[in-house]
């Protein structure tokens, strides 16, 4: 195995939770249900927004194509990782990680501007109802929609060749659960900090400057919202972006909190729980967020089981 870049050849060794046995066991049993619940209710949501015309909506559109990358963002590695928490082999191919690590940037990027997008839909519905369906029209949607897959797209297409051509001079465990590409660059075996401020470059872009729409869009909602004289007003508009913020302050709180840890053993296997939690965790219960807070789901959910007449 120790060839320049053997990991061509023989793939990788993912650690995961290796170091934790009795933890295993727990963590397969845990994470498929929950990955089943993930799979059942992101594909409830695709489907039922598909079915009823009432939820041929631009927010519905948008919520279709969360539900969409959650799958792909949770299935791009727990399956993998069930395979590896299920036995005693950890090994990952080089073409599988490549696949993962692809599917991992690209999803992960499309998610923040996809979210960025939504929110401008939430202010737009809040500040703008009498003009909403001018505004957010098909053509916009699918415009927006477009830069942020064709972003995400083309963050995944720069940086995965780059961090996988790495020379990694035999080095083939990855202290992670799957590639994730900051845990792959800090196994290469020369200087990588140019690939690293291209990679902090592209979070600027993708993660941080959504955040920054986000938060920005959410300070015109609060106050429209603060101008609404009535409780009734004020409650039906907080109702109209609370599935969204909530989602909004999963997925981010959980990737910024990961990212300030400091770079010790104790962070890392914190990391590991992240990245899990915002992997699987934060997609099972995006479904549920959606649903419990929205009698329009509620109602095409019964539309759909055959439940109402």
């Amino acid at each position: 195995m120790e060839k320049s870049n053997g990991s061509s050849e023989y793939g990788f060794i993912l650690v995961g939770f290796s170091d934790r046995p009795k933890l295993e066991l727990v963590l397969f049993i845990v994470n498929f249900i929950l990955y089943t619940v993930a799979v059942l209710g992101n594909s409830t949501i695709i489907l039922v927004s598909i079915l009823d015309s009432r939820l041929h909506t631009p927010m519905y559109f948008f919520l279709a194509n969360l539900s969409f990358l959650d799958l792909c963002f949770s299935t791009s590695c727990i399956p993998q990782m069930l395979v590896n928490l299920w036995g005693p082999d950890k090994t990952i191919s080089y073409a599988g990680c490549v696949v993962q690590l692809f599917s991992f940037l690209s999803v992960g990027s499309i998610e923040c501007i996809l979210l960025a997008v939504m929110a401008y839909d939430r202010y737009a519905a809040v500040c703008k109802p009498l003009h909403y369906l001018v505004i957010m029209h098909p053509q916009l949607c699918l415009r927006l929609v477009a830069v942020a897959w064709g972003s995400g797209l083309v963050n995944a297409i720069v940086m995965s060749p780059l961090t996988m051509t790495l020379p990694r001079c035999g080095r083939l465990r990855i202290n992670h659960f799957l590639c994730e590409m900051p845990a792959l660059i800090k196994m290469a075996c020369v200087d990588a900090r140019a690939v690293e401020m291209l990679a902090f470059t592209f979070a600027i872009l993708i993660v941080l400057l959504p955040l920054v729409l986000i938060l920005l869009s959410y300070g015109y909602i609060t106050a429209a919202v603060l101008k609404i004289k009535s409780a009734a007003g004020r409650w039906k508009a907080f109702n109209t972006c609370s599935s969204h913020l909530t989602v909004v302050s999963l997925f981010y709180g959980s990737i910024i909190y990961m990212y300030m840890q400091p770079g010790n053993s104790s962070s890392q296997d914190q990391g590991k729980f992240l990245t899990l939690f915002y992997n699987l965790v934060t997609p099972m219960l995006n479904p549920l967020i959606y649903t419990l807070r929205n009698k329009e789901v509620k109602g095409a959910l019964k539309k759909v089981l055959g439940r109402q007449q």
